[in-house]
């Protein structure tokens, strides 16, 4: 009977790629040996030569995939789109919701703990749910519905954290009316909050801080900068939320490294300032992952916004503006290797342990440390997702649905 998994290979660390042997026992990774050790009678092999074996992608924004939204609050999409991310390597994920009605993200929330709780058995497991929406400001909602916007009311609210337990982060605007208190209810039931689709000020954000915020969503997606808030103020000039994430070091941040959203330029220019630790990857992505090009919708299909999937990403009906990702972690950390030239332990960090760490799960996942949950991706040399696990028990990887 087997007893332990030994995978041979070359093994990502956060910092630096080694050939090794590690050792999976009873769910969770009891360390590394050197490639040549010794296998006992009791252990299956996993040599996969060449390849990389990784810890498992953890994504903190992720709204679907396979023709499935988090927000249609029902368990077969949730099964679908849990499945799909699988298939690209991500293991653990909070799902996203978007801006809708109240009953609509209740359903979500229901459906998010009942995963969160008793998984899926070949998907992603859910860490929590992103609360996303609907407390944005209006003209930064990108590719949200206008119509259920609205600002955070106690009354509102407190149901939302009602399900604390099953929130990992929460997004809020935080020029928008109740944006203070939201942001101390979020801190006093452990919720931590982001700060998203915001046009706040520099000395907003700084207020933010103050508040508890720690963590900034798609950077340069749906945010003020200098030139958005010259609208309001001619001189002098004030920084926005673009100015107060590069400039604070107490917030994280995320880049959609798709290729599609931000370029080359500013994929390095977030490097550089933020640093590998304090920038992760996300996916953003909607549910045309995974799908053929054409219609689709953002959130829930009643009253969802509709989008295209074309040339790689999902665009506004106006075919200009842009309207999600529509591409899986591992092609994220692919494009950011391409891009940046970075180291490629440094690549897989962003998509391993600095969203673990900035979800508050970096003692349980995001490396190959001993102890830690044994999710675990074989990855080819090509950076293509072969095999998943997790928990030490290897994924049955479905096809498309």
């Amino acid at each position: 009977m087997v007893s332990k998994i030994m995978f041979r290979g070359q093994l990502v660390f956060p910092d630096r790629i080694e050939r090794g042997t590690l050792i999976v026992q009873n769910g969770r990774i009891g360390g590394a040996l050197d490639p040549y050790a010794t296998i006992g009678p009791d252990s299956q092999v996993v040599d996969v030569s060449d390849g990389y074996i990784i810890p498992g992608f953890v994504d903190l924004h992720v709204h679907g995939g396979a023709g499935s939204d988090f927000m249609d609050g029902t368990a077969e999409a949730f099964q679908t789109a849990l499945r799909c991310h699988a298939r690209h390597g991500t293991t653990r994920m909070a799902v996203t919701t978007t801006v809708a009605t109240h009953e609509q993200i209740l359903a979500t929330l229901k459906q998010t703990r009942d995963f969160r709780l008793r998984p899926e058995p070949n998907g992603s497991r859910v860490l929590g749910a992103h609360f996303y929406g609907p407390y944005f400001r209006y003209e930064a909602r990108g590719a949200h519905p206008g119509g259920p916007i609205r600002p955070p009311v106690e009354e509102e609210f407190s149901q939302y954290l009602e399900f604390a337990e099953d929130l990992v982060t929460a997004t809020v605007a935080p020029e928008v009316s109740g944006a203070k208190e939201f942001a101390l209810a979020c801190k006093a039931k452990g919720v931590r909050t982001n700060v998203g689709h915001s046009w706040a000020t520099f000395d907003q954000m700084t207020e933010a801080i103050e508040w508890g915020v720690r963590h900034v969503d798609h950077l340069f997606c749906a945010m003020s900068d200098k030139s958005k808030l010259r609208q309001f103020q001619l001189y002098p000039m004030q920084g926005g939320v673009l100015e107060a994430t590069l400039y604070y070091d107490e917030l994280t941040t995320e880049v959609i490294a798709d290729g599609k959203h931000l370029d080359a330029g500013l994929l390095q220019l977030a490097y550089k300032l933020k640093g590998p630790d304090r920038l992760a990857l996300v996916t953003d992505t909607s549910r045309a992952l995974d799908m053929p090009d054409g219609d689709y919708k953002i959130g829930p299909l009643d009253g969802g916004e509709p989008i295209i999937k074309r040339d790689g990403v999902g665009l506004m009906p106006d075919g200009v503006a842009l309207g999600s990702s529509v591409s899986g972690m591992d092609h994220m950390v692919r494009t950011f290797a391409k891009l940046t030239g970075r180291p490629l332990h440094e690549d897989i960090r962003m998509a391993t342990l600095t969203p673990a760490r900035i979800a508050g799960y970096d003692k349980e996942i995001g490396s190959l440390d001993s102890g830690k949950r044994a999710d675990i991706v074989v990855l080819d040399r090509d950076l293509q997702v072969k095999r998943v696990f997790i928990d030490g028990k290897e994924l049955t990887l479905t096809q498309e649905a």
